[in-house]
């Protein structure tokens, strides 16, 4: 609930509303070219009633202001003299009735050695070579090109989904255009490796700027510093391939929630990665502990789960260990809680480099449920006989989709995926992130980490930090960056001393609009995000709002600028 603000805060606040007026934006501006015929893509004249805060009145008028909204997002984040011009159009892509390729986005060239370059013989996509050096290296060519799947909702592609045209990311049972948009023009602004990922060639001989920050942890090398064979074994090395880029490793861990692990108690202590599901409560503190019992439904294969368990006097209160197989994880785990079980591991039955996550609905499922790799699974089958003991928890130590030194684990598996490998974050983070290689329904318009990367290639200056060695002598609210902002701002902030912080958003007449910090913290440099919502989670008009610190009896304020 809102709090009335003391009269000296209401003042204070009043007083910045006037230094806030003088802010100005530094955006890029993208332009959506639109490629279409007459009659479709773009240009479907099929009428449509407004939806999601999308005004238009046709198909192809909903899809361009989709498109232009994803443009806005991106052009409020990136700085640029340039002019970054997408041409963009609706085509018939791969797709069966069940799954299929939504878009493809990709830069239209790659420029090196061009005035500006901060290295030398490395690519750079046309739009941040152009950003970069302040001048449109090839005026006659757009920057990207992109196209996305007509063909969406119909017969024999993804025919119980369809487009969902609102900005409000309520697509329900649909696929949301809008996150698809801004996932796929940032491949083509930079979200992207140009490696030859089957043999590990250089473009051309040449790394390009995205490689430069992909680390082999087998090597301890870079991608730029690693042989072709080298690269090729990263490429396919499931959680062995990591992005070290500064700017992101800052932001990770106050973007990724804690890590899910099944840690092992006996006969031998570990700790195994694992995949969740979409299905039953999640992982907790300080998680569920039990003896582990393979599942048995007395038809072969016997341990998949895919029928009534005929073991349950064994699994009952315990923790039952299943096979994948022919049927949905949901009856798999359902039966096993049928049994009493009051947890389910499901081990996988092909091998693969990393866990994957476990989709399904079946709100009458009460226990959780994760998923191992084979490999791991055969470790736990293994260890049965000799009483094994295991805990499903969450690890506070540990950030869901990074390594054990929090850099962010790039999608590696093995093997290749053509057009999702190395070019996009694991699906092990957690919340779901943009860049993933599949796109999730939980996702908003925040571009999250994916901002930082750019960051991290050269698209933005330095905003954030890492812990400052000495504490400053005094605590500091720094400026938010940036700002004015459209969907989402950094705000950094310095404490000469450990202690209690409280960071929060209060509009000009002084009302609580969003508490973002309220937390015992160490001394040093500290970054949060505020992505435009209230303690509700609804996005707020734009105007003049201001960021509040206190520690102890200091306080400091800073005005923030939100423009639609």
């Amino acid at each position: 609930m809102a709090t009335r603000p003391s009269v000296q805060l209401r003042r204070l606040l009043a007083a910045l509303a006037l230094a806030c007026l003088a802010v100005t934006a530094q955006a890029a501006t993208i332009t959506i070219v639109n490629n279409d015929g007459p009659t479709e893509g773009f240009n479907d004249p099929t009428p449509a009633a407004p939806v999601g805060g999308n005004p238009g009145t046709t198909i192809g008028q909903q899809r361009i202001n989709v498109f232009l909204y994803a443009a806005g997002i991106w052009g409020s984040i990136l700085p640029s003299d340039v002019e970054i011009r997408v041409n963009a159009q609706f085509n018939p892509l791969t797709c069966t009735a069940n799954s299929g390729v939504l878009g493809s986005c990709g830069a239209t060239s790659l420029f090196r050695d061009f005035p500006n370059a901060p290295f030398a013989a490395t690519w750079y996509t046309k739009a941040e070579a152009d950003k970069l050096a302040g001048y449109d290296l090839n005026p006659a060519s757009a920057d990207i090109n992109a196209q996305f799947n007509s063909n969406v909702g119909t017969t024999g592609c993804l025919e119980t989904s369809g487009w969902y045209y609102g900005y409000d990311n309520n697509e329900g049972t649909k696929i949301d255009l809008l996150a698809v948009v801004l996932h796929e023009l940032s491949h083509g602004l930079g979200f992207i490796c140009f490696v030859n990922l089957s043999t590990g060639a250089l473009n051309g001989g040449y790394p390009d700027i995205y490689s430069r920050f992909l680390l082999d942890a087998v090597t301890g090398l870079h991608w730029n510093e690693e042989s072709n064979a080298q690269r090729a074994a990263s490429a396919i090395s499931g959680y062995n391939t990591l992005w070290d880029g500064a700017a992101t490793k800052f932001m990770a861990p106050l973007t990724l929630n804690d890590r899910p692990v099944l840690t092992l108690n006996t006969p031998v202590a570990g700790s195994m990665n694992v995949g969740t599901a979409s299905f039953g409560p999640p992982l907790a503190y300080p998680g569920i502990t039990g003896d582990v019992v393979l599942a048995d439904d007395g038809a072969a294969p016997t341990s998949d789960a895919c029928t009534a368990l005929v073991n349950g006097g064994q699994v009952a209160g315990r923790i039952a260990l299943v096979d994948r197989g022919t049927c949905a994880f949901t009856i798999k785990v359902k039966n096993a809680q049928n049994a009493g079980a009051i947890a389910v591991i499901v081990a996988d039955n092909v091998a693969s480099s990393v866990p994957s996550g476990m989709g399904g609905s079946d709100p009458t499922i009460t226990i959780p449920s994760v998923r191992v790799t084979k490999l791991d699974g055969d470790t736990l089958k293994a260890r049965l006989a000799r009483g094994l003991n295991v805990t499903l928890r969450l690890d506070p130590a540990l950030l869901a989709g990074a390594d054990n030194l929090g850099r962010m684990l790039m999608y590696a598996p093995n093997p290749i995926e053509t057009g999702s490998s190395i070019s996009h974050w694991d699906p092990m983070a957690s919340p779901n992130l943009s860049m993933e290689p599949a796109i999730n329904s939980d996702l908003t318009t925040s571009v999250d980490l994916t901002r930082y990367l750019f960051e991290d290639i050269g698209w933005l200056p330095r905003t954030t930090g890492v812990p400052v060695a000495s504490p400053p002598s005094a605590m500091l609210l720094r400026a938010n960056t940036p700002n004015p902002f459209a969907h989402s701002t950094a705000i950094r902030f310095e404490l000469p001393r450990e202690g209690d912080a409280e960071l929060a958003v209060y509009d000009v007449s002084g009302r609580l609009v969003k508490r973002l910090v309220r937390s015992h913290l160490p001394a040093g440099s500290h970054v949060t995000v505020w992505d435009g919502t209230d303690a509700a989670g609804q996005r707020v008009p734009s105007g003049a709002y201001f960021s509040r610190l206190k520690v102890g009896e200091d306080t400091g304020s800073r005005c923030i600028v939100m423009v639609r």
